[in-house]
């Protein structure tokens, strides 16, 4: 049994959802519109500022969609209420993030910066030199473009350099000694 999947979800102020028949949702709030195609086989109902997923049978598959479906909606109206945001620190020497216009300029100890532009839908924020905010309404593509900025120094655990998400904890590794 689903426990996520029969939580119901109360739709905040403001919000606005709409489902046709094959389950194509539009999510609309303040900060903007989100659209989702979920299962035919789910059944999503929407009364009295309450929204309830329910399955047709106890299959395997059901029984898996039951709970994503229920998650993706909620984070869904979460997105467009609140928005997601990730932080990331980088780390090391010379190592600096930089923001022009709607590029990220990365600093990080190749022999060239390495310029990402912002996807849309996406802000990016550098209060210092060392932090960098990812901020936007779709959980999944905030993410992923902080996990595709990470990509480019991950931490290395002899030294820690390199870019991490805040709050993360990087395994150090000790150090090779000389014979004597």
């Amino acid at each position: 049994m689903s426990r996520i999947g029969l939580k119901p979800i109360t739709v905040p102020a403001g919000v606005e959802i709409k489902l046709d028949n094959k389950n194509f949702c539009e999510v609309k709030g303040p900060k903007g519109t989100l659209t989702q195609q979920f299962s035919p086989d789910m059944k999503i109902e929407i009364s009295e500022g309450i929204a309830t997923v329910s399955r047709p049978t106890e299959q395997k598959k059901h029984k898996s969609l039951h709970g994503l479906t229920r998650t993706l909606l909620s984070n869904m109206m979460t997105g467009v209420t609140e928005g997601y945001t990730k932080k990331l620190e980088v780390v090391g020497v010379g190592y600096r993030a930089a923001k022009q216009g709607n590029s990220l300029n990365l600093s990080l100890g190749f022999s060239h910066p390495v310029e990402m532009i912002d996807p849309e839908g996406i802000e990016t924020e550098v209060p210092t030199q060392t932090e960098i905010i990812v901020k936007g309404i779709d959980k999944q593509v905030v993410g992923n473009y902080a996990a595709k900025i990470r990509a480019w120094r991950e931490p290395e655990p002899y030294k820690g350099k390199g870019i991490r998400y805040s709050g993360e904890k990087v395994r150090r590794k000790e150090g090779k000694t000389g014979k004597k």
